[in-house]
């Protein structure tokens, strides 16, 4: 999976950004997406948005790429879509709790229905909604109607076991791209790139904050590569600093703005 958004779209975290060196030169982001369709000759496919953004994804294998231990998918509805990487195991219960029984559901589109009930009626907090997802997942959300970008990645507790992979980083225009393809993100973002915070999720309008830890802060911990030189930074939750409160949210407010502003 791949998906890269301009920096109009989505800001990623500042700390993000390392120097830019002649040996680790970003790509720009046709060039990225170039490189995933070539990593994956046979079965890669990307749509691109007029908004500045692009999604891509490896079909075949039941959305199963050889060599891979988690399923891959890509949906749309109502101008909003999803690629997904993993596995729910209470899938079924949370089709039920969503009222989808009627139709035919997978991951992805559950994502799609659960971050539409946030954005249009946000009954309680974003990260109570991913709380409710057991099992190791990864996706990322683009609203093409309002702009929204919303990413995330499984905690390692909450019956998720080993977390699937996931990187992001900084491309030659400053675009955001996320991908579980290390290599592509590390050709394409040269030193500007890291692993996504495991237990953590990110929207365009709010930044990065922890799922696990509402209540606590992110902190960025330098990364240094095996030359020495600065890469971009580990994210990880500070347990010794809390938020001193978190807003209300209301069924008539829009769960976007629940977000607090002073989160990394």
């Amino acid at each position: 999976m791949l998906a890269i958004f301009q920096k109009h779209v989505a800001h990623a975290p500042a700390e993000l950004s390392s120097p830019r060196g002649v040996a680790s030169k970003p790509r720009h982001p046709d060039e990225i997406l170039r490189d995933f369709h070539a990593a994956h000759p046979q079965g890669a496919f990307s749509t691109s948005f007029g908004g500045g953004a692009a999604l891509a994804c490896v079909a075949g294998g039941g959305g199963q790429p050889a060599g891979s231990g988690y399923p891959r998918m890509f949906c749309g509805l109502d101008d909003i879509y999803c690629v997904f990487l993993g596995h729910l195991h209470n899938l079924s219960a949370l089709i039920r709790q969503y009222g989808l029984c009627t139709r035919s559901t997978n991951e992805a589109l559950l994502v799609i229905e659960a971050y539409r009930t946030l954005r249009d009626r946000g009954p309680y907090p974003a990260d109570q909604v991913l709380k409710d997802l057991a099992g190791p997942f990864a996706f990322v959300v683009f609203d093409n109607k309002s702009g929204a970008v919303f990413a995330a990645l499984s905690s390692e507790d909450a019956g998720a076991g080993t977390v699937p992979p996931l990187y992001w980083g900084i491309a030659a225009d400053g675009s955001v791209a996320i991908s579980d393809d290390r290599d592509i993100i590390k050709r394409g973002c040269g030193k500007s790139y890291a692993p996504f915070p495991v237990g953590c999720m990110f929207h365009s309008e709010g930044g990065l904050k922890s799922f696990e830890h509402p209540m606590n802060r992110l902190k960025a911990m330098p990364r240094v590569d095996s030359e020495g030189v600065m890469c971009g930074a580990t994210f990880k939750v500070d347990t010794f600093t809390k938020i001193n409160s978190m807003p209300r949210v209301g069924s008539a407010t829009n769960w976007a703005a629940a977000w607090d502003d002073t989160t990394i």
